[in-house]
């Protein structure tokens, strides 16, 4: 396969489920060695364009490659360049950490030797071999979600697709995956990376596409996204929630941009470019209105802002949402 090949390129890919649009003409391109952020609400179509990416599901229009192999004429070609690790760690807790790894290295149909050479290589790689031969259902959830990501490397990927790989994760393990990702990328590997946390596609993405209701609406760098909100961002939170949308009436032709109202935070968030004159106003508008906020701040955009400002809907939603919505 040629260098200049990407390693992803997706175009006006459609998938439907009945009635229901879960994707709907998206284009993505990846480039080789480096990560790929997809972001969403739950039911925008993400897993169902990383089932599209893994041979799980064959699209209904546009076409889908990796490394230039066709996902639907090339599916046994693709298979073997790409690893899967989905929201739920995926292992079988009646066996050994070292027997889970090893019995996948078999289904990549490896010889005995090379699975239990490639299983001891993982376990070493994610810190888990004083754990290797002790049952997974011993396991803790960290050490579980580490064990799938083993799993997804026995076959050696050129492209990983983690699937929300840190949900449920303590803050420590979060962290861990985290470093673990980077070594990966600064050893070559590409990795398509889903998540609903907005810090963890800040802090490990290169480029980051929103996709909602089966459609890309933006896609750039962390940097160029926030850069759309202004530069600062008017912050305040309300106990009331009935407050949330006469305040944010309020608070229009102030700043940069439309108040955008988080119901679950009770908050509304403002792009500013003026800073302090901007925040003046706004709080001569809150007194007008006799409403007094629990808080209010002036801060730098973050990823959280831009995804509210484009989806008008916060990242995390109920999990059964996603999985009404994508099928899975």
């Amino acid at each position: 396969m040629e260098a200049s090949v990407q390693a992803v390129e997706v175009a006006g890919v459609a998938v439907s489920f009945g009635e229901t649009r879960a994707l709907d003409g998206v284009d993505l391109s990846v480039p080789r060695g480096t990560v790929q952020g997809l972001l969403g609400p739950n039911g925008a179509g993400k897993t169902t364009l990383v089932r599209v990416l893994a041979t799980l599901l064959r699209p209904g229009a546009g076409s889908a490659r990796v490394f230039g192999c066709d996902v639907v004429n090339d599916a046994t070609r693709v298979r073997a360049l790409i690893g899967l690790a989905g929201q739920f760690a995926a292992v079988d807790g009646t066996l050994t950490g070292r027997e889970n790894l090893e019995m996948v290295g078999r289904l990549y149909r490896l010889s005995r030797k090379d699975a239990k050479r490639r299983a001891l290589e993982s376990l070493e790689r994610l810190g888990l071999t004083e754990a290797a031969d002790r049952v997974v259902k011993g396991y803790s959830g960290g050490m579980r979600r580490r064990l799938d990501l083993g799993a997804s490397l026995v076959g050696r990927p050129r492209l990983l697709i983690l699937d929300e790989p840190t949900t449920g994760l303590d803050p420590q393990s979060r962290s861990d995956v985290w470093a673990f990702i980077r070594e990966l990328v600064d050893d070559g590997t590409t990795v398509l990376l889903t998540t609903q946390y907005l810090d963890e596609a800040d802090n490990l993405a290169d480029h980051i596409v929103v996709i909602d209701h089966g459609k890309v609406i933006a896609d750039g760098t962390p940097r160029e996204l926030k850069a759309r909100m202004g530069a600062d961002v008017l912050e305040l939170h309300l106990t009331d929630p009935d407050l949330l949308e006469p305040t944010a009436a309020a608070l229009r032709g102030i700043g940069s941009g439309e108040p955008s109202i988080d119901l679950g935070d009770r908050r509304i968030t403002l792009p500013v470019h003026q800073g302090a004159a901007d925040l003046m106003s706004a709080v001569r508008r809150l007194d007008e209105l006799g409403t007094v906020p629990s808080d209010l701040s002036l801060r730098r955009p973050s990823l959280d802002d831009v995804f509210l400002a484009l989806t008008g809907r916060g990242a995390t939603l109920e999990e059964n949402e996603e999985v009404g919505h994508e099928h899975r």
